[in-house]
């Protein structure tokens, strides 16, 4: 009787993730921001980084500077990265609803995690769910959750379980600030 087994392999099949992170920069006005890809085993694919800065100007009302920024910055990355991900996945609380739903369309599912504990606002256009991990998380998906059959759905689920929905976000941060060391240090 033959063991039975899963060939790892097919794991290829769902593609990959991206991870979109953004970061104020530290050491003045501006942003850091990382795509990072990887695929449903968590091995790193791509790694696509930039930075920009923001002007200080009476000009431009905060909430604009930001949004410009991001917007701008998100754009940077997306040009550059070489790979498509099937699904790209940030967090609520560095990325607004905003963005994908209204500064920039993407042609693959946009999923922004946030702890369940937390309230976040979402767009009106955007799906709830909510995921049962370590920490009960909420997702919200843009333009709408993947069926349930599909290959984005099932990449996120083998991520789920291999306990990196979330990890890859710090995976991104230690990049960055290698990439962008504070300055006096």
């Amino acid at each position: 009787m033959p063991i039975p087994y899963r060939d790892a392999d097919e794991l290829n099949d769902y593609g990959i993730a991206g991870y979109l992170t953004i970061q104020p920069a530290k050491e003045g006005s501006g942003y850091l921001a990382a795509l990072f890809l990887i695929n449903a085993r968590g091995e790193p694919i791509e790694f696509t980084y930039n930075r920009i800065e923001t002007p200080h100007t009476f000009l431009w009302r905060q909430a604009d500077i930001r949004r410009h920024a991001i917007k701008k910055i998100t754009t940077s990355l997306l040009s550059l990265c070489p790979k498509i991900p099937r699904l790209m996945l940030c967090r609520a609380e560095e990325v607004g609803g905003e963005l994908f739903c209204q500064d920039i369309q993407l042609s693959i599912p946009v999923c922004r995690i946030a702890p369940a504990i937390k309230a976040f606002p979402y767009s009106a256009t955007e799906i709830q769910d909510r995921i049962e991990a370590e920490e009960p998380l909420n997702l919200f998906w843009y333009p709408g959750k993947p069926p349930e059959d599909s290959i984005e759905l099932k990449l996120l689920h083998e991520l789920l379980g291999r306990g990196l929905l979330t990890e890859p976000f710090e995976r991104t941060l230690i990049g960055l600030r290698e990439l962008y060391p504070e300055k006096g240090k």
